[in-house]
């Protein structure tokens, strides 16, 4: 494809997604910044509850919420088939499910664990707001839905940041270390909502999750690290928030 294609493949695809997620989020962070209030006093959330009182309501929102959601990355699967790739040019398939599985296990465990410490710290420096992840109420969907928004979350942050963005600025020419620079801060910017430490932790899991991609060109154990840490992150918080003190919650 002509290189000026691909170019404006990658803005608009960004522009449709995450691009304008970091935008959004960046503006989040100044009004909160920016409102008074301490940033640990105020709250970020993540999983919400669309229609307070009417649960299928609320279901039906959910939804429609995660089924729009991951267009992203059938518009990605759309472009590489365009430019007579597949999916698994960017490793994702499920030709090595052993291999994807230990590996993205071994990830979610070693950067799952470091990623919540450093959110503690920086809620306890006041550098970050109180993440929320979810505010379902206790209804017979509520870990169904958790565990597919862990699953939306992975499928379009790893397909889009890992696999699409690093393979098509490959193609473009740029360097692997400045294309993972950007690849890192991308996914930082999209975090600002929750503060400085939310961006500072999701650039630094950039950074890994981006090499490790470019060694290995597979998002599946990307995805799946990804996944399990956000279904540990939603579900642990359901059922553990207001139980164990250590857990930010809402004052």
């Amino acid at each position: 494809m002509p290189r000026r294609w691909l170019v404006t493949e990658v803005w608009l695809v960004f522009a449709l997604s995450l691009g304008a997620s970091g935008v959004r989020a960046a503006i989040d962070l100044i009004g909160a910044a920016t409102s008074g209030q301490s940033l640990t006093a105020q709250t970020a959330l993540i999983v919400g509850n669309p229609a307070s009182g009417r649960p299928w309501l609320s279901l039906f929102l959910l939804l429609d919420s995660l089924a729009f959601g991951i267009m992203p990355v059938l518009l990605v699967i759309h472009f590489l088939i365009r430019s007579g790739e597949r999916p698994a040019t960017i490793g994702v398939d499920l030709t090595r499910p052993r291999s994807d599985s230990v590996r993205g296990a071994a990830i979610a465990a070693i950067v799952g664990g470091a990623g919540l410490g450093l959110y503690l710290a920086a809620h306890a420096a006041g550098v970050d707001l109180t993440v929320v992840p979810e505010a379902i109420p206790a209804v017979w969907y509520r870990i169904p839905i958790l565990a597919l928004s862990a699953l939306q979350n992975a499928a379009v942050e790893e397909v889009l940041v890992a696999g699409y963005l690093l393979h098509r600025l490959r193609q473009l020419g740029w360097g692997d270390n400045t294309a993972l620079a950007t690849s890192a801060l991308l996914r930082g910017s999209y975090h600002l909502y929750q503060g400085l430490g939310g961006f500072a932790g999701n650039a630094v899991m950039g950074l890994i999750f981006g090499r490790l991609y470019q060694r290995w060109g597979r998002v599946m154990p990307l995805l799946l690290a990804h996944f399990l840490m956000d279904a540990v992150a939603f579900i642990g918080y359901a059922e553990l928030a207001h139980r164990v003190s250590w857990i930010p919650v809402p004052s």
